[in-house]
């Protein structure tokens, strides 16, 4: 062994990353190796010791000695033992030197290959605990090519894999794309260590927000909760943990930069940040946002949810597909029950029909106050006997295109205090806001902050039910809502 052997040596610890010191045990075992296939041994434990400082290396047979008869191989008797070391004793371990005068050609190409063998394990295992030491994190890729449904993501020395159930589907991932992703898990394999990543966990949106927000980064503002639907819509609940920060504005950014950064990196998914509120009714009905709510009724013992809110607001709460209120639901882990004043109204008119009550009585202990259309109705109603007006609700309930049994009701007012408790008022700054004052949400959706918002005529026969995600299960499981109409006198309960 020379000079350049180490040199040689030091060069590849540099470019692998290996420290020389793992490297030189590597050499060291490969030379066991070649030295057990390729001498005759003279028994035991055969080891070898490197001298840097010379360049040189020897090599030893251990063997145990015994005192008088040889009972395991690999053995030595006393008297054999002291012609190489007098001083020895029975029970000690006799080194001998066998080191060979050359290893040959054969011999080398042993310690080559066991060599390169142990330099691609150490390589994988230094790959396996960089990454395992980064899950949940986001690092950078340029996408490689595809195989099968399968999208491969170059991250240096290793390429990740992005199965089909974390693609977002409508996310193009074409050749040379730089996007980011979120590290899942690590796997180890005969071929090396697999790296796991997604585009749909909702850990991505917070780490894309660490990365945008310095506020986030330092500590002051925290995400509370991420809701998502990926390549659709996303909701965050941010908090400031001091007073003068606001935790939306830090998020949002000046003029809209840093949530649109984030937009961006997302394929133009809309972001709707809200803020966190330790109560719960309060932050149900932020959560709905940009639906304003009238009152929230809590059941704590269920953990489910009774929205009212404007008949002009119904939809916009609802959302797309019932878009809005699920993902509310998913952040706040309640189940949430979306209603109209309007329904609330009828069915007190109903209910004082069927039992004969005195209309007036019922309009007062209404839960909510009436929007002026309903109000009229129901004074127009009041005046009728209890059967009239069960019979004039009876042919006002029916829509063209809806089935007979259509709901057009929705639950009791006493049955609500009693189901869900007393319900909480909330401000409203505009009780009688129409569909322009939702149409100013849109501007919102473009940089993110609100969706996009139809003017069409709302439907208020609908009830909407949100349910959260089972007990126990994760925050990517896709926990899928409720949104139906319901039939008469049956209110809308998901089961």
């Amino acid at each position: 062994m020379n000079g350049d052997f180490l040199e040689v040596l030091q060069q590849i610890a540099r470019e692998k990353e290996i420290s020389p010191e793992a490297l030189l045990e590597t050499v060291e075992a490969a030379l066991v190796t070649a030295y057990k296939k390729n001498f005759t041994a003279v028994g035991g434990e055969v080891s070898v010791r490197m001298n840097t400082q010379q360049a040189t290396f020897q090599v030893f047979c251990q063997r145990p000695v015994v005192e008088d008869e040889i009972e395991e191989p690999g053995q030595i008797t006393l008297a054999e033992a002291r012609e190489h070391d007098p001083q020895i004793q029975p029970g000690d371990v006799l080194e001998i030197d066998v080191t060979p005068r050359t290893f040959g050609r054969i011999a080398a190409q042993t310690a080559k290959q066991v060599v390169m063998q142990r330099l691609r394990e150490a390589e994988r295992d230094r790959i396996f605990d960089e990454y395992n030491e980064r899950v949940g994190e986001v690092v950078t890729g340029i996408v490689q090519r595809r195989e099968y449904r399968n999208v491969l993501i170059g991250m240096g020395r290793i390429e990740a894999v992005l199965p089909p159930q974390e693609q977002v589907e409508t996310e193009p991932y074409r050749f040379n794309d730089r996007i980011k992703v979120y590290i899942l898990e690590v796997r180890r394999t005969p071929r090396g260590p697999q790296v796991i990543v997604s585009r749909t966990h909702p850990g991505l949106i917070r780490r894309l927000f660490e990365l945008e927000v310095p506020e986030i980064a330092d500590g002051v503002v925290t995400i509370k909760a991420v809701a998502r639907e990926p390549g659709a819509r996303s909701k965050i609940a941010v908090a400031s943990r001091e007073e003068r920060v606001d935790p939306v504005g830090s998020c949002v950014g000046p003029r809209g930069t840093r949530v649109q950064a984030v937009v961006n990196e997302l394929y133009d998914e809309k972001i709707d940040i809200i803020k966190w509120v330790a109560d719960v009714g309060p932050f149900i009905a932020e959560a709905l946002s940009p639906a304003k709510a009238s009152k929230v009724c809590l059941n704590e013992d269920t953990k489910s949810a009774l929205v009212i809110v404007p008949d002009n607001q119904l939809s916009l709460a609802i959302g797309k597909s019932g878009q809005n209120v699920r993902l509310a639901a998913r952040l706040t882990q309640w189940r949430i029950d979306i209603r109209s004043e309007a329904q609330i109204a009828r069915q007190a008119l109903v209910d004082a029909g069927e039992h004969g009550s005195d209309g007036d009585a019922v309009l007062s202990a209404a839960v909510v106050p009436l929007s002026p259309s309903a109000a009229a109705l129901s004074s127009a109603v009041a005046a009728l006997s209890p059967a009239v007006a069960a019979s004039a609700l009876a042919d006002l309930s029916y829509v063209p295109g809806l089935e007979e049994t259509a709901d057009m009701v929705a639950r009791p007012n006493a049955a609500t205090e009693e189901s869900f408790g007393p319900c909480i008022e909330l401000s409203q700054t505009d009780a009688s806001a129409s569909l322009e004052d939702a149409a100013g949400a849109g501007d919102d959706a473009a940089n993110g902050s609100g969706p996009t918002v139809s003017l069409e005529p709302i439907d208020t026969t609908a009830a909407v039910v949100a349910e959260r995600p089972p007990d126990g299960a994760g925050p990517r499981e896709d926990a899928e809502a409720s949104a139906e109409a319901v039939a008469p006198e049956a209110p809308a309960r998901a089961e």
